[in-house]
């Protein structure tokens, strides 16, 4: 008897790792027509997104996957694939900011800061996607991470009726750890879309690209603009 409970527990445990295997590689295949890993052959779009990242691993250790991803968007914004960079990231904790930190660095490596648009309400790459659309008022750009992260970005694009193009840089050696959590995370998208049918956390006023975006000139990088900060700079942006 507690053998066939066993056998029938290991087959469940089978049937699961292979659905979620089958659906990984499913959301791969959708949407690798609309991933380019050479920047040549990358078509032109208005707007890049560079979907944010910690600048750290942790103290004093870069993170290999931000240095990619701010290379990326500096090999797309210098050879003219595209015009303005969005970049879209956590601002969740008063001592992390993910936004201001790329916009600090793609200035320092010669980004006009006028071509630069922050997103501080990034929290998930489906807020990222969805608020380029309702909030930026972009419905056709260019999504800048690793090939990974670009499936299931863009998995989320297409389910929400939104175009997208996704500019693949590369990735660290030995991410079998990310690619493991990789999996999960698009259950969890697949679960967002489809079951729970999630929208980002926040939305906000409209406010197109290309358009006025003022910093406050008391914003700091960290800890984190806080969002009286940011109230303000969206009502200074409409008047």
């Amino acid at each position: 008897m507690l053998k066939r409970v066993f056998i029938g527990f290991l087959f469940i445990i089978l049937l699961m790792v292979a659905t979620a295997l089958g659906l990984d590689r499913w959301i791969s295949w959708k949407t690798a027509p609309f991933i380019y890993e050479d920047v040549t052959s990358l078509p032109h779009r208005q707007v890049g997104v560079v979907l944010g990242t910690a600048k750290y691993y942790r103290t004093g250790v870069y993170n290999q996957y931000y240095l990619y991803r701010i290379q990326g968007a500096l090999n797309a914004y210098n050879s003219g694939k595209v015009n303005y960079l969005l970049l879209s990231g956590d601002n969740a904790m008063s001592s992390y900011n993910e936004p201001m930190t790329m916009r600090r660095d793609l200035i320092k490596a010669g980004v006009d800061p006028q071509d630069i648009v922050l997103d501080y309400a990034g929290f998930r790459t489906l807020d990222s996607i969805v608020r380029t659309r309702k909030v930026f008022d972009t419905n056709d750009f260019i999504i800048i991470t690793q090939r990974f992260h670009c499936e299931r970005a863009l998995f989320i694009a297409l389910h929400m009726g939104i175009q997208a193009q996704c500019f693949a840089v590369p990735s660290p050696k030995n991410m079998l750890s990310v690619r493991f959590r990789e999996v999960g995370a698009r259950l969890g998208a697949l679960a967002d879309l489809y079951i729970m049918k999630r929208e980002p956390r926040f939305l906000g006023p409209l406010v197109p690209i290309p358009a006025v975006h003022e910093i406050p000139e008391d914003a700091q990088g960290y800890p984190a603009v806080t969002p009286e900060q940011l109230l303000e700079s969206e009502q200074k942006i409409h008047q």
